[in-house]
């Protein structure tokens, strides 16, 4: 079965922003960049654009330099499913464009379309367990969080913890851990009361302990390397590749982020040295790498979080920098993260979230 092919297509011309959006909209981690007859020129991957990103470019640099100008694909004369299914399985494909002689896209498959598709079922178990942060109050989902504790307040009819269990179980995972202190018999019953296959341990602070400070208490239970996640925030993006570039690069935290653009409401009054106005720039905007609140970090970090003590997360970062710890940004669009801890970001996620169940 071929796919619409329009939705995986873009501009020489478009922008890194372009790309992103047209990433997130497609689906896919790849897009075949064209010319405006859809004669293919290359292709263009969610790591060419992170790279990108983590080289200085800006979200309004055009994309010209960055896609890959030698993409693998096949014509309509010489193509077979065979042909197919060696070039998803010798070079980890996402896409692969069909093109005439002249290189015109015609259609564009994926690697379902070419082997038979395999049941979450059968998905490995990863080896990764996941700590979620379920701790604190959640103040500014007051009034919900005096009743409920953060992680069961519900969205679309289902606890903000489900929906990021559910994710993660999508991937494999079957072990959790979660750090519990406000409201934590009404955590715990929760759990006692579902069929839970997965393997939850809760790592209970009987005094508040910040943002990463119940990390201390797992140093022996805890694999070598580990997701955490806030239990306000969903991600949806393929976790592997996460797990790969923190590896790769032999980080000790690999941060997620995400790109927010805001533009500012009032004028940016530039001055010179004698306090001067220079010229005024009306409502700038400003693009940023936020953190989400998802890690991947590797066990060595716990030895630095002192026991039984309120410690954050930025005090952690703050320190492995002055030890001179590797520690990497995964970039994500503005798209694949999910905000839920402050009202505005809750009430945009009610009509945003659209994670498979």
């Amino acid at each position: 079965m071929s796919l619409d092919i329009n939705k995986f297509l873009i501009y020489k011309t478009a922008s890194i922003q372009d790309s992103l959006n047209s990433i997130d909209n497609s689906g896919s981690k790849c897009l075949v960049v064209v010319d405006k007859n859809n004669k293919m020129l290359g292709t263009l991957s969610d790591g060419d654009v992170r790279k990108a990103i983590l080289n200085g470019k800006k979200l309004s640099y055009k994309i010209t330099t960055i896609f890959n100008k030698k993409p693998k694909f096949l014509t309509e004369e010489k193509y077979t499913k065979l042909k197919a299914q060696n070039l998803f399985l010798n070079f980890l494909l996402d896409l692969i464009p069909i093109v005439t002689s002249n290189k015109t896209i015609t259609k564009i498959i994926k690697m379902d379309d070419v082997f038979q598709k395999v049941s979450k079922k059968n998905i490995k178990k990863s080896s990764l367990p996941v700590v979620i942060m379920a701790g604190g109050k959640g103040a500014r989902l007051e009034p919900f969080t005096s009743i409920l504790p953060k992680p069961l307040i519900p969205i679309n009819g289902k606890p903000i913890i489900d929906h990021i269990m559910d994710k993660f179980n999508d991937f494999g995972v079957s072990e959790y851990f979660l750090s519990i202190n406000h409201k934590s018999r009404i955590l715990k019953a929760f759990f006692d009361e579902k069929n839970q296959e997965n393997k939850i341990s809760f790592i209970e602070e009987k005094k508040p302990l910040g943002t990463i400070g119940a990390l201390s208490k797992i140093t022996k239970s805890i694999k070598p390397i580990f997701f955490v996640t806030n239990c306000d925030i969903l991600i949806n993006c393929d976790y592997a590749d996460i797990i790969k570039y923190h590896k790769k690069n032999k980080n000790i935290i690999t941060i997620v982020a995400s790109f927010r653009n805001y533009t500012i409401p009032y004028g940016d009054c530039k001055i010179n040295k004698d306090g001067l106005l220079v010229k005024i720039n009306e409502k700038p905007n400003i693009s940023l790498l936020a953190n989400t609140g998802m890690y991947i970090m590797s066990k060595e970090v716990i030895n630095q979080i002192p026991k039984n003590t309120k410690f954050d997360l930025p005090q952690l970062i703050e320190k492995l920098i002055i030890l001179k710890k590797r520690i990497g940004v995964f970039p994500v669009s503005q798209e694949a993260w999910v905000d839920i801890g402050q009202w505005n970001e809750y009430k945009k996620a009610l009509n945003k979230l659209n994670f498979e169940e």
